[in-house]
């Protein structure tokens, strides 16, 4: 049964973020997409207490274009939770999705904006999705591209975060009615690297989300700054087993998530089997 579930929910994810590449592949000068499996990880449950056993589907896409470069990935995350909760649910699955397009000032221009580290300047539109609190948070802002000895990329976004409005009755612990402006710093990077005849990756990122209030069915709280930090590590499996390389990868992703989701004293610190399908 849980299989079937995760194969419903693998393809679930691939179809409704078909569409999503279908309206910038046209157009795009280089591309990559990407299905990851997290499993047999334990992470925190926000607003429950306890934890849940979690596995995560990731359906991810970057590509970039002549004046930019655009990514998104869906999540589709399923909970089987611990009995260590103090706020007891039943087992549960969630979407969650984030999009952000760049748009270089440099290649618009025709001016070289590089000095020190940076490479290129760009502007920033970000959006990020929460169905099942009915929720969107807006992310304008700008991005400095790096150019680091040995990366893939690096790269630094500066965007404030913004909620849409929103909440769900269907939220099992709160709805969240509306919520202060914030702003976000994040850094993504790709480290690739050679051991022996085996290429590997470093790749993730760091996020740090700015405290704010937030008004939901309990009244107004205070949601606490937040730091996550998810590195990969990656072994491409598909080099080693003789097959194309740059296709199949495994590894871990290790995640701490300090003050999760702004909750005070809810932090993760795990890590994860990863597996990853390029195409």
């Amino acid at each position: 049964m849980k299989t079937n579930k995760m194969l419903n929910a693998v393809a679930t994810t691939v179809i409704a973020s078909t569409a999503l590449i279908s309206a910038t592949a046209s157009a795009e000068i280089w591309g990559n997409t990407e299905v990851q499996l997290q499993a047999f990880g334990e992470l925190e449950r926000v607003g429950t207490g306890g934890t849940a056993d979690t596995t995560i589907i990731t359906f991810q896409h970057a590509g970039g274009w002549e004046y930019g470069d655009n990514f998104f990935f869906v999540d589709h995350s399923r909970y089987s939770v611990n009995d260590d909760a103090f706020f007891p649910v039943e087992d549960s699955s969630e979407f969650y999705g984030e999009w952000y397009s760049n748009f270089s000032l440099g290649a618009i221009t025709g001016n070289d904006l590089s000095f020190g580290p940076v490479k290129d300047i760009g502007i920033v539109a970000g959006a990020n999705f929460a169905p099942e609190v009915d929720s969107m948070w807006v992310l304008p802002g700008v991005r400095f591209s790096l150019d680091l000895p040995g990366f893939a990329f690096a790269q630094i976004d500066v965007t404030s975060y913004i909620h849409q409005g929103g909440g769900s009755a269907s939220s099992p612990v709160f709805t969240v009615i509306d919520e202060d402006s914030s702003f976000m710093v994040d850094f993504a990077w790709a480290y690739p690297f050679k051991i022996g005849s085996t290429s590997w990756s470093i790749e993730g990122h760091l996020e740090y989300i700015d405290g704010r209030q937030q008004t939901n069915n309990f009244g107004t709280t205070e949601l606490e700054s937040w730091f996550l930090f998810q590195p990969q590590l990656r072994l491409d499996l598909g080099e080693v087993l003789g097959n194309k390389a740059g296709q199949l990868f495994v590894g871990i992703e290790y995640q701490y998530w300090q003050n999760k989701l702004g909750e005070d004293g809810t932090d993760d610190n795990a890590a994860q089997f990863l597996a990853v399908w390029r195409f």
